[in-house]
This record gives structure tokens, C-alpha cells and sequence, in this order.
């Protein structure tokens, strides 16, 4: 019973395109020896709800220079600018979240990139820029009103013949008599 389940929570993530194993030990070493390209997906996070209604986004990787807001954990609710992000270790860095060393020196405190919300972009770059907006674009071409195309109408089935009728058609049918396949002979040969 059991590995049915597995099974089929196996088949329906292969499906969908996301993690291809259920292993933990599996999904780290991917998570971990992921590429530059897919590590730059894992570092989305998502977009405040005034961002959410003016981009049609969701969610963006963060970049250095946007704003976000810690959603999670002991500094929860502080916003600041981010100022480094470390793809090797999956760590944003914000101003002024920063945490004391022993020796009493100030140091950056690393955040995940899940555990923050983005409430301004940094929009210098072009290609990013470029890329929220064709996303609206989109997004306004679903909204904006489409024509009407005329449903095509559907070719209406015959109706499936009774024993009795199949029985008829059977009889209906002609036999060839033997001079009719003397000739099918002739016309091949």
C-alpha cells in the first residue's frame, strides 16, 4: 500500500517537471551541484502585492539592489537593500541586517532568498526591465478582449444499429454468384 503511494507521488513530480526523485539525500546533491543557470531560478522570491498588480509576476529572482522585506524568523519585518548575494551558499545579504561576532565586530547576517519578499526592483538592468514588460504585455493581451471565432460545429454521429437491425442489413446483403466471381478473375488476371 505504501509504495503505491511513493509510486504515484514519484510519477506525478516526474510529470510535472520539478524534482525527479523523492530521495532527501537525492534532492540535496541536486540542490547543491546545481548550475549557475538553475541557481538563479532557486533565488525567486516573491513580489509584494503592489508590484504583484503592476508587473502580472509573481515572482522574480532577487538581484543586488532591489528592496525586500524579511518575512521569516528573528528580523522579521526589517527591509533594507540587497547588497550581496552568494549563489554557492544560496545567501542574500541586506543593509543593515547585521548580527555581532564574539569579538563584538558587526558582520552581514546571511538570509535565504525564500524566506524574503520584494517590494522594489532594481530595474537598471535592460534585459529585466525588458522581460517584465513583455510579461505585462502578455498579461494584457489575455485580458484584453479577444474576438468571438465561431464554434465549429460538431458532425453529428449515426446512430448505433440494434441486433435487429444489424441482422437486416446482413440479409441485405448480396452474394455473388459464381459467374459474377469468375469475372473478378478475369479482370485481375
Amino acid at each position: 500500500m505504501a509504495q503505491n503511494s511513493k509510486r504515484r507521488q514519484h510519477n506525478s513530480l516526474m510529470e510535472s517537471g520539478h524534482m525527479k526523485t523523492v530521495q532527501p539525500r537525492k534532492q540535496r546533491k541536486m540542490l547543491f551541484q546545481a548550475p549557475l543557470h538553475i541557481r538563479f531560478k532557486h533565488f525567486s522570491a516573491p513580489l509584494s502585492p503592489s508590484l504583484k498588480a503592476s508587473h502580472h509576476v509573481n515572482s522574480i529572482p532577487v538581484r543586488t539592489g532591489d528592496t525586500v522585506r524579511i518575512m521569516r524568523g528573528d528580523r522579521k519585518g526589517s527591509e533594507g537593500k540587497v547588497t550581496k548575494i552568494d549563489r554557492k551558499k544560496y545567501r542574500l545579504f541586506i543593509e543593515g541586517v547585521t548580527r555581532e561576532k564574539v569579538d563584538g565586530t558587526a558582520v552581514q547576517a546571511p538570509i535565504h532568498p525564500s524566506k524574503v519578499m520584494i517590494t522594489s526592483l532594481n530595474l537598471d538592468d535592460k534585459w529585466r526591465s525588458k522581460s517584465l514588460k513583455i510579461e505585462v504585455a502578455k498579461e494584457v493581451e489575455k485580458v484584453g478582449e479577444k474576438p468571438e471565432e465561431p464554434k465549429k460545429e460538431r458532425k453529428k454521429r449515426k446512430p448505433r444499429k440494434t441486433p435487429s437491425q444489424k441482422a437486416e442489413t446482413a440479409r441485405k446483403r448480396k452474394v455473388k454468384t459464381s459467374t459474377e466471381e469468375k469475372k473478378g478473375v478475369a479482370e485481375i488476371g
